[in-house]
């Protein structure tokens, strides 16, 4: 590397850009050929550094500053680079020896110009740069991953009015990537805080990409080898607890948005009636149509972790996950006035028990009964999240479990127990004789509205 080096120092900045990926392309082919996966040492690391991204070896030494023009043509030759290698493999690793983050100063850098090389293949739509993006995104550690998605949205949902068409379009020339792409923006904006609610482009794309392929959110679930233990602090498989979260939080946040404010103890009534509507018709609807495509995905779940022999073992929603988002949807009702936000409350709570219930029905969310008891114990009274933390889930009569089998509801169904209830609690009260079912015959019920 010391020979490359030094051949390189004679070179402008382009060039040696250039002529750098040229000498570790021959480099990585080499290596593949005697192992499939060669450890990236910290040789050609050093060089990407000095040659591509500028930081200098000398410590002291003033870093290198392409202007405008250069770095448009070094973000090109990068590009066509990635477009013309025809090996995978080899690019997969060229491009993470690129833009693996090292912990060292060189890392600002090395961001900066993976979001303007992801934005540039995303504008002139070179897939190969963008499933090399989705692989790194699932390599990577999240807090990264949403450095990369907030400078794709600032980029095309932001500072150009418009430009969301072209994002658009890569639904169909990279599904991986969009697939890590959603995951990313829903690990961003996490509706938190007023700032962290997703502008209404990205949103409106990212529904309709799911509404039209449901399954886009399960890609990278469905073609990953899947690990004993999943690594923390790194993106989740599925988007799928970010899109709940979505959902659930955001008929509160919206709320919290338009909340009025006090003027010398006194409601402006222009606020107070804007903060009346809540979520514009356009939120609302959008909101609905994700909810119910997030369901329909949940119920397919099911079939697929059968089919990975996954069922009962793995969770692709985890309890864990679910506590910070209970205790966020709490934390929201109560800074709302009851009084002023019940409709909100009641649709957020509706949007959660359904959630939960379909979650656990599928085995995607692996929790007792008696643990969500537990969870929503402070949460406001809502009717259809009492009937799925109470109400009886017959299970399917099955054989001794495999072993490792974790079954989704613990709790035997209400009613159903193997001894007589209150055995002698009331000896003074009559039995109640068996109700016998007969077919055909409807039975009255009252709304819980």
């Amino acid at each position: 590397m010391s020979d490359i080096r030094h051949s390189l120092l004679r070179r402008d900045a382009l060039s040696a850009a250039k002529e750098v990926l040229y000498h570790l392309d021959i480099y990585f082919s080499s290596q593949l050929q005697s192992a499939p996966l060669p450890i990236v040492d910290k040789g050609p690391v050093e060089l990407l550094e000095e040659f591509v991204f500028q930081v200098p070896k000398e410590r002291g030494a003033q870093p290198k500053r392409l202007n405008s023009l250069q770095e448009l043509q070094l973000l090109e030759i990068m590009c066509n680079y990635f477009q013309e290698q025809t090996k995978d493999s080899v690019r997969q690793i060229i491009f993470s020896s690129l833009f693996s983050p090292q912990g060292n100063k060189a890392d600002d850098s090395r961001m900066s110009l993976l979001g303007k090389l992801v934005s540039m293949a995303v504008a002139v739509c070179r897939v190969p740069v963008l499933e090399c993006a989705a692989s790194w995104l699932q390599r990577t550690p999240v807090v990264y991953c949403v450095r990369l998605a907030r400078a794709l949205v600032d980029d095309y949902c932001c500072l150009v009015p418009g430009s969301v068409q072209t994002l658009k379009q890569i639904f169909s020339a990279s599904p991986r990537f969009c697939c890590q792409f959603i995951t990313s923006v829903t690990a961003l904006y996490d509706l938190s805080s007023d700032d962290l609610i997703p502008p209404l482009d990205l949103l409106e794309m990212i529904v309709n990409w799911i509404f039209e392929d449901p399954r886009l959110i399960l890609i990278t679930f469905l073609n990953t080898p899947i690990a004993a233990n999943l690594p923390i602090g790194f993106l989740e498989l599925t988007p799928l607890i970010g899109l709940i979260r979505w959902c659930v939080k955001a008929p509160l946040a919206y709320k919290r948005k338009k909340k009025p404010c006090l003027s010398n103890g006194h409601v402006n009534n222009k606020v107070a009636k804007d903060s009346g509507v809540g979520m514009d018709r356009d939120s609302h609807l959008l909101y609905s149509k994700l909810h119910l495509s997030v369901l329909q995905v949940l119920m397919t779940l099911h079939m697929h972790l059968k089919e990975k022999n996954l069922y009962g073992r793995l969770g692709l929603i985890l309890f864990d996950h679910m506590v910070p988002l209970v205790e966020e949807i709490n934390r929201l009702a109560d800074e709302l006035n009851p009084l002023n936000a019940s409709q909100e409350i009641e649709l957020s709570l509706d949007r959660l028990a359904q959630a939960l219930q379909v979650a656990m029905t599928s085995g995607a969310l692996l929790c007792t009964r008696d643990d969500l008891r537990t969870l929503c114990a402070r949460l406001p009274h809502n009717n259809l999240l009492q009937l799925v933390i109470s109400g009886p889930v017959q299970q399917s009569p099955h054989a001794a479990l495999p072993p490792g089998f974790y079954p989704h509801i613990h709790t035997p169904p209400l009613g159903y127990g193997a001894v007589p209830a209150h055995p002698a609690a009331h000896p003074a009260l009559p039995t109640h004789p068996g109700h016998t079912f007969i077919s055909g015959v409807t039975f009255p019920f009252r709304p819980m509205r």
